[in-house]
């Protein structure tokens, strides 16, 4: 039977990725120790860059906002639906009054 496929999560990759490029140790001795196909680390040694720059954009504002706004509609639709449900019960309420149940 085959080699079993290891996954690396992304901290794994980075903290893979920051040995060459911090510590200066080679793609080989990399590629040996966490049983890595060369063209495996340069994919993600890509991937790494062309990404890179999404580290420093400030797109959790954005997110942050979209979460806030979609959070207040719920509280606003729970709201209403909580008044609606008060209203039914009172109703409720006197009609059973009137009916002599209560």
């Amino acid at each position: 039977m085959g080699k079993q496929r290891t996954k690396y999560s992304p901290e794994q990759k980075v903290a893979i990725l920051k040995r060459r490029l911090v510590e200066i140790v080679p793609v080989s001795d990399i590629c040996d120790t966490y049983g890595l196909h060369p063209t495996v680390f340069y994919r993600w040694q890509k991937q790494f860059f062309e990404n890179g720059a999404a580290a420093f954009q400030h797109t959790n504002g954005k997110k942050r906002n979209a979460m806030e706004q979609r959070n207040a509609e719920l509280e606003a639709k729970l709201r209403r639906k909580n008044e609606v449900l008060s209203e039914l019960m009172e109703e409720h309420v006197q009609l059973k009054k009137s009916l002599g149940e209560l």
